[in-house]
């Protein structure tokens, strides 16, 4: 095992995967499930009759924006793309904004429309952009074989980058995510495909590939994500997105298409079924599965049921101190199909979790800085939380011994760990050191040092 210390500063650490977990004992990593929450979007107009998936959702300078595609059904099917705000995430306004004719009229909020579709916007927080393309968006072409760039200086009015498109190794079916990396100081794109196949198929499976650019113009081959060892299974959509909260940190939700399970025989647009999984990156290339159990399930309503019946949204949103929320759409090809909501605890994809008989695991040796250690967890009223910190050799420090640390219980987002001494860790910045964490019926999702 590597012994180097890991670097992490203020950093916040998730446990998406076991890359701290150095040794355990009656501890398990627990994914959790979003909860359902209303409806953000519905149909309401002609122009949005026919909403679908392949949509973004972004917090922007104090408001919640979303752009969400309308395959409308009454003129053609055209894709175009329709644009709604919030200001706290949960209730939705569909603002005129007087761009895009329809029927005679541009009294409505659509703002893109192709022939270029599956359009996929963000915010350029790469410090160079100017100011005028500070909205940035990649579409497939017309035929499914390029990718266009697209930048807007208000989200709303977009142009073509250029002509040329700035991807061609095709087929570049369903939602392509771009987005500025600044951990890495460079744009990178997530697209349907596999790279040298020729298709969409990486091993008779629909895939994901990854490019990489500094100036959204020139873009790196587009490579395979890696998933190790992991079954082989339908990836159809990819709804990357960076995690804001923990520095480093790529959440991917596929849709995984299940083509061989039929439960609706006389459905006629397909065989299948569709449910949505999770997995994380610490490279943005090799995405850890270790949970290759649902995180969202089609669940009680049978209109889920069907091929493509839901989809993940790209975009994780803060509509609270204490809840994320993400959203998907459901129903899909049916009319009531909607933009749904779902929440989660902040930082709350994944727990190392213990039972009332209790657990512990050590982390790898690390070097923070900061002055306290804060944690992200949950206790039942008898559960609790213990911290040690240990050097590099897995001796307990003076101080910081397990017996120095009271038994912490309760539920906080930013709970700060105190010992006997105190909660201050200032005097052991900068040196190598592992925490040593013991649970009884308790949830730990996050720690960082502030």
């Amino acid at each position: 095992m590597n012994n180097t210390p890991v670097e992490i500063g203020t950093d916040r650490q998730l446990f998406v995967d076991d890359f701290w977990i150095a040794e355990s004992t009656g501890v398990e990593r627990r994914l959790h499930s979003p909860v359902r929450r209303e409806a953000a979007i519905s149909s309401e107009f002609p122009w949005d009759s026919g909403i679908t998936a392949y949509n973004t959702i972004v917090f922007d300078g104090g408001r919640y924006r979303m752009w969400y595609r309308t395959d409308d059904q009454y003129s053609g099917n055209a894709m175009r793309h329709a644009y709604a705000e919030s200001t706290d995430g949960i209730v939705w306004e569909k603002p005129t904004v007087g761009l895009i004719e329809y029927n005679g009229s541009k009294e409505n909020n659509l703002v893109f429309e192709g022939p270029s579709d599956c359009f996929a916007p963000f915010i350029d927080d790469n410090p160079d952009a100017a100011q005028d393309e500070r909205y940035k968006a990649v579409a497939r072409g017309p035929d499914r074989q390029v990718l266009e760039a697209y930048v807007s200086e208000d989200g709303l009015k977009w142009r073509k980058l250029r002509e040329e498109p700035i991807l061609t190794d095709p087929p570049f079916d369903s939602h392509n995510v771009a987005m500025w990396d600044a951990w890495r100081g460079e744009y990178v794109l997530y697209a349907r495909g596999s790279a040298g196949s020729g298709g969409p198929f990486k091993g008779g499976v629909r895939w994901v590939r990854r490019s990489t650019s500094k100036d959204f113009l020139n873009w790196t081959p587009l490579v395979d994500i890696d998933t190790g060892e992991t079954p082989s299974e339908h990836f159809y959509t990819n709804s990357c997105v960076r995690y804001d909260r923990a520095p480093g940190t790529y959440i991917m939700f596929p849709s995984r298409y299940v083509v061989e399970r039929i439960p609706d025989p006389a459905w006629e647009y397909g065989d299948g079924v569709n449910d949505i999984l999770f997995m994380s990156s610490r490279d943005g290339l090799r995405f850890d599965r270790s949970f290759k159990e649902a995180f969202v399930r089609p669940a009680l309503d049978s209109r889920n049921w069907h091929e493509r019946g839901i989809y993940m949204d790209v975009g994780i949103l803060h509509t609270s101190p204490t809840e994320m929320s993400i959203y998907g759409v459901e129903n899909m090809r049916y009319p009531s199909v909607n933009i749904r909501r779902y929440t989660l605890r902040t930082d709350g994809f994944v727990s190392v979790n213990a039972g009332f008989a209790s657990g512990e695991f050590t982390t790898k040796p690390l070097i923070f800085e900061g002055g306290e250690l804060e944690l992200n967890y949950s206790t039942s009223a008898v559960g609790s939380v213990q911290v040690e910190i240990q050097d590099a050799e897995g001796n307990a420090l003076p101080w910081y011994g397990l017996g120095d640390c009271p038994e912490k219980f309760g539920d906080e987002i930013d709970g700060v760990i105190s010992w006997k001494a105190g909660p201050s860790v200032g005097g052991l910045a900068g040196r190598a050191v592992q925490l040593r964490f013991v649970l009884k019926d308790a949830d730990l999702y996050a720690f960082r040092f502030r």
